[in-house]
Protein backbone atom coordinates (compact mmCIF):
# COMPACT_ATOMS: atom_id res chain seq x y z
CA UNK A 1 0.00 0.00 0.00
CA UNK A 2 0.98 3.83 -0.47
CA UNK A 3 1.59 6.15 1.79
CA UNK A 4 -0.86 8.66 2.85
CA UNK A 5 -0.33 11.90 0.66
CA UNK A 6 2.07 9.50 -1.92
CA UNK A 7 1.63 9.16 -5.73
CA UNK A 8 2.97 6.51 -7.67
CA UNK A 9 3.79 7.10 -11.51
CA UNK A 10 3.68 4.09 -13.67
CA UNK A 11 4.25 3.51 -17.18
CA UNK A 12 4.12 -0.26 -18.51
CA UNK A 13 4.74 -1.55 -22.22
CA UNK A 14 4.25 -4.82 -23.63
CA UNK A 15 5.60 -5.75 -26.96
CA UNK A 16 4.38 -8.04 -29.39
CA UNK A 17 5.37 -12.34 -29.52
CA UNK A 18 9.02 -12.73 -29.41
CA UNK A 19 8.23 -15.93 -32.02
CA UNK A 20 7.55 -13.55 -34.29
CA UNK A 21 11.25 -13.69 -34.84
CA UNK A 22 13.61 -11.31 -36.18
CA UNK A 23 11.06 -10.14 -39.10
CA UNK A 24 9.54 -8.47 -36.59
CA UNK A 25 12.47 -7.23 -34.37
CA UNK A 26 11.25 -9.90 -31.93
CA UNK A 27 8.23 -8.23 -31.13
CA UNK A 28 9.71 -4.89 -30.32
CA UNK A 29 8.46 -3.26 -33.83
CA UNK A 30 5.06 -3.68 -31.72
CA UNK A 31 4.52 -2.48 -28.56
CA UNK A 32 1.27 -1.40 -26.29
CA UNK A 33 1.49 1.06 -23.62
CA UNK A 34 -0.75 1.31 -20.37
CA UNK A 35 0.02 4.78 -18.26
CA UNK A 36 -1.32 5.36 -14.55
CA UNK A 37 -2.14 7.41 -11.46
CA UNK A 38 -2.29 5.70 -7.94
CA UNK A 39 -2.44 7.81 -5.10
CA UNK A 40 -2.09 6.51 -1.34
CA UNK A 41 -5.15 8.03 0.72
CA UNK A 42 -4.71 6.61 4.25
CA UNK A 43 -2.66 3.97 5.55
CA UNK A 44 -5.29 1.43 4.52
CA UNK A 45 -7.08 2.87 1.23
CA UNK A 46 -5.58 3.72 -2.12
CA UNK A 47 -7.13 4.76 -5.59
CA UNK A 48 -5.99 4.51 -8.61
CA UNK A 49 -6.48 5.79 -12.73
CA UNK A 50 -5.08 4.27 -16.02
CA UNK A 51 -5.41 4.76 -19.94
CA UNK A 52 -4.16 1.51 -22.15
CA UNK A 53 -3.58 1.35 -25.66
CA UNK A 54 -5.19 -1.86 -25.90
CA UNK A 55 -8.39 -1.18 -26.39
CA UNK A 56 -8.30 2.32 -25.57
CA UNK A 57 -9.21 1.53 -22.30
CA UNK A 58 -9.88 3.83 -19.18
CA UNK A 59 -9.43 1.95 -15.59
CA UNK A 60 -9.99 2.96 -11.97
CA UNK A 61 -10.15 0.94 -8.78
CA UNK A 62 -9.89 1.71 -5.18
CA UNK A 63 -8.24 -0.93 -2.47
CA UNK A 64 -9.01 -1.27 1.54
CA UNK A 65 -7.50 -3.46 3.86
CA UNK A 66 -9.44 -3.67 6.77
CA UNK A 67 -6.60 -6.50 8.00
CA UNK A 68 -2.70 -5.58 7.72
CA UNK A 69 -0.08 -8.28 8.65
CA UNK A 70 1.34 -7.38 11.84
CA UNK A 71 3.15 -9.06 15.06
CA UNK A 72 2.67 -8.56 18.52
CA UNK A 73 -0.89 -8.63 21.00
CA UNK A 74 -2.60 -8.03 18.15
CA UNK A 75 -1.16 -10.32 15.32
CA UNK A 76 -2.52 -11.55 12.39
CA UNK A 77 -0.46 -13.34 10.03
CA UNK A 78 -1.26 -12.06 6.74
CA UNK A 79 -2.57 -8.87 4.92
CA UNK A 80 -6.12 -8.71 3.43
CA UNK A 81 -7.75 -6.10 0.83
CA UNK A 82 -10.22 -5.92 -0.86
CA UNK A 83 -10.08 -4.22 -4.88
CA UNK A 84 -12.77 -2.69 -7.26
CA UNK A 85 -12.55 -1.57 -10.31
CA UNK A 86 -14.18 -0.53 -13.38
CA UNK A 87 -12.83 -0.39 -16.94
CA UNK A 88 -14.32 1.31 -20.00
CA UNK A 89 -13.72 0.66 -23.89
CA UNK A 90 -13.54 3.84 -25.68
CA UNK A 91 -12.71 2.01 -29.60
CA UNK A 92 -15.52 3.61 -31.87
CA UNK A 93 -18.38 0.97 -32.26
CA UNK A 94 -17.95 -2.15 -34.08
CA UNK A 95 -21.56 -1.32 -35.20
CA UNK A 96 -22.70 2.12 -35.61
CA UNK A 97 -25.82 1.49 -37.09
CA UNK A 98 -27.49 -0.30 -34.68
CA UNK A 99 -28.58 0.47 -31.25
CA UNK A 100 -25.47 1.09 -28.94
CA UNK A 101 -25.50 1.85 -25.46
CA UNK A 102 -22.90 3.80 -22.88
CA UNK A 103 -23.12 0.54 -20.93
CA UNK A 104 -22.13 -1.71 -22.92
CA UNK A 105 -18.47 -0.27 -23.00
CA UNK A 106 -18.01 -0.82 -18.91
CA UNK A 107 -16.72 -3.73 -17.37
CA UNK A 108 -16.32 -4.41 -13.56
CA UNK A 109 -13.73 -6.37 -11.86
CA UNK A 110 -13.83 -7.73 -7.82
CA UNK A 111 -10.78 -9.07 -6.15
CA UNK A 112 -9.67 -10.08 -2.64
CA UNK A 113 -6.09 -9.99 -1.93
CA UNK A 114 -4.59 -12.49 0.44
CA UNK A 115 -0.92 -11.53 0.96
CA UNK A 116 1.59 -12.73 3.31
CA UNK A 117 5.69 -11.79 3.81
CA UNK A 118 7.17 -14.91 5.46
CA UNK A 119 10.33 -13.10 5.57
CA UNK A 120 13.08 -10.46 4.35
CA UNK A 121 13.01 -11.79 1.17
CA UNK A 122 10.21 -14.22 0.35
CA UNK A 123 6.51 -12.51 0.12
CA UNK A 124 3.29 -14.77 -1.35
CA UNK A 125 -0.44 -13.55 -2.08
CA UNK A 126 -3.78 -15.36 -3.47
CA UNK A 127 -6.19 -13.29 -5.58
CA UNK A 128 -9.50 -14.98 -6.44
CA UNK A 129 -10.89 -12.32 -8.81
CA UNK A 130 -14.43 -11.78 -10.13
CA UNK A 131 -14.86 -10.12 -13.88
CA UNK A 132 -18.37 -8.74 -15.05
CA UNK A 133 -18.70 -7.59 -18.50
CA UNK A 134 -21.31 -5.65 -19.52
CA UNK A 135 -21.17 -6.45 -23.16
CA UNK A 136 -19.85 -10.06 -24.44
CA UNK A 137 -19.67 -11.21 -28.39
CA UNK A 138 -22.18 -13.87 -27.88
CA UNK A 139 -25.70 -14.51 -26.18
CA UNK A 140 -24.21 -18.03 -25.87
CA UNK A 141 -20.96 -16.34 -23.38
CA UNK A 142 -21.20 -15.69 -19.79
CA UNK A 143 -20.92 -12.14 -18.29
CA UNK A 144 -19.23 -13.45 -15.45
CA UNK A 145 -15.45 -14.38 -15.28
CA UNK A 146 -14.06 -16.33 -12.08
CA UNK A 147 -9.88 -16.55 -11.95
CA UNK A 148 -7.91 -17.79 -8.88
CA UNK A 149 -4.61 -15.94 -9.63
CA UNK A 150 -1.05 -16.55 -7.40
CA UNK A 151 1.60 -14.33 -7.44
CA UNK A 152 5.04 -14.10 -5.39
CA UNK A 153 8.39 -11.94 -4.50
CA UNK A 154 11.58 -13.09 -4.00
CA UNK A 155 14.34 -10.91 -3.35
CA UNK A 156 17.70 -11.62 -4.05
CA UNK A 157 19.69 -8.53 -3.41
CA UNK A 158 18.99 -5.29 -2.18
CA UNK A 159 17.93 -4.49 -5.34
CA UNK A 160 16.96 -7.18 -7.34
CA UNK A 161 13.74 -9.25 -6.88
CA UNK A 162 12.05 -11.95 -8.94
CA UNK A 163 8.63 -11.72 -9.23
CA UNK A 164 5.71 -14.22 -11.04
CA UNK A 165 2.26 -14.07 -11.35
CA UNK A 166 -0.72 -16.73 -12.59
CA UNK A 167 -4.56 -16.96 -12.87
CA UNK A 168 -6.44 -19.67 -13.39
CA UNK A 169 -9.31 -19.03 -15.44
CA UNK A 170 -12.11 -20.93 -13.45
CA UNK A 171 -15.65 -20.34 -15.22
CA UNK A 172 -16.77 -18.25 -17.83
CA UNK A 173 -14.19 -17.89 -20.60
CA UNK A 174 -13.66 -19.98 -23.84
CA UNK A 175 -10.53 -22.45 -22.59
CA UNK A 176 -10.47 -23.23 -26.39
CA UNK A 177 -9.77 -19.40 -26.89
CA UNK A 178 -8.25 -18.15 -23.99
CA UNK A 179 -5.52 -19.44 -21.65
CA UNK A 180 -4.50 -18.67 -18.20
CA UNK A 181 -2.59 -15.14 -17.73
CA UNK A 182 1.22 -15.93 -16.71
CA UNK A 183 3.78 -13.55 -15.89
CA UNK A 184 7.44 -14.05 -15.12
CA UNK A 185 9.70 -10.74 -13.98
CA UNK A 186 13.03 -9.57 -12.06
CA UNK A 187 12.71 -5.85 -10.95
CA UNK A 188 15.41 -3.18 -10.59
CA UNK A 189 15.28 -0.78 -7.46
CA UNK A 190 17.27 2.36 -8.45
CA UNK A 191 16.50 4.97 -5.56
CA UNK A 192 13.54 6.90 -6.71
CA UNK A 193 12.59 4.26 -9.63
CA UNK A 194 11.83 0.44 -9.87
CA UNK A 195 12.25 -0.65 -13.45
CA UNK A 196 10.01 -4.64 -13.78
CA UNK A 197 11.67 -6.51 -16.80
CA UNK A 198 9.14 -9.79 -17.39
CA UNK A 199 7.88 -12.07 -19.90
CA UNK A 200 4.36 -12.19 -20.58
CA UNK A 201 1.62 -14.67 -22.05
CA UNK A 202 -0.66 -11.10 -22.22
CA UNK A 203 -0.90 -7.74 -24.37
CA UNK A 204 -3.71 -6.27 -21.54
CA UNK A 205 -2.54 -4.96 -18.50
CA UNK A 206 -5.71 -4.13 -16.43
CA UNK A 207 -7.68 -7.60 -14.25
CA UNK A 208 -10.62 -7.37 -17.13
CA UNK A 209 -8.26 -7.32 -20.02
CA UNK A 210 -5.45 -10.18 -18.95
CA UNK A 211 -8.11 -12.70 -17.29
CA UNK A 212 -10.22 -12.84 -19.75
CA UNK A 213 -8.79 -11.74 -23.19
CA UNK A 214 -4.93 -13.41 -22.69
CA UNK A 215 -4.54 -15.70 -26.41
CA UNK A 216 -1.05 -16.07 -26.14
CA UNK A 217 0.49 -19.46 -24.85
CA UNK A 218 3.60 -20.21 -22.96
CA UNK A 219 3.56 -23.66 -24.76
CA UNK A 220 3.79 -22.81 -28.33
CA UNK A 221 6.32 -19.67 -27.22
CA UNK A 222 3.85 -17.33 -27.75
CA UNK A 223 5.32 -14.66 -25.35
CA UNK A 224 6.06 -10.89 -25.15
CA UNK A 225 8.45 -9.16 -23.35
CA UNK A 226 7.99 -5.67 -21.45
CA UNK A 227 9.29 -3.57 -18.62
CA UNK A 228 7.53 -0.88 -16.37
CA UNK A 229 8.63 1.97 -14.85
CA UNK A 230 7.87 3.41 -11.26
CA UNK A 231 8.45 6.34 -9.93
CA UNK A 232 7.55 7.56 -6.59
CA UNK A 233 5.99 11.36 -5.69
CA UNK A 234 5.09 12.45 -1.94
CA UNK A 235 2.53 15.27 -2.81
CA UNK A 236 1.50 15.89 0.54
CA UNK A 237 3.46 16.14 3.42
CA UNK A 238 2.87 14.11 6.57
CA UNK A 239 1.57 15.08 9.69
CA UNK A 240 4.63 15.22 11.68
CA UNK A 241 4.07 13.29 15.36
CA UNK A 242 4.48 15.39 18.13
CA UNK A 243 6.53 14.86 21.25
CA UNK A 244 5.68 15.56 24.63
Amino acid sequence: FLSPGTMDFIILHRFGQISEGMGNFFGFDQASMRMAFDFGLLQNLMVGIGRSTYKKELDGFIKFAPIRQSTGTHSFPATIAITAGTTMNTLPWSDPSRINFFSSRLAYYGQIIIGRKFSETFSLQLSPTMVHNNLVAKQTMSNDAFAAGIGGRVKVSKRLALTWDYSHLIYGVDKNVYNDPLSVGLDIETGGHVFQLHFSNSTGMNERAFITETTGSWEKAEIRFGFNLSRMFQIKKQKEISKE
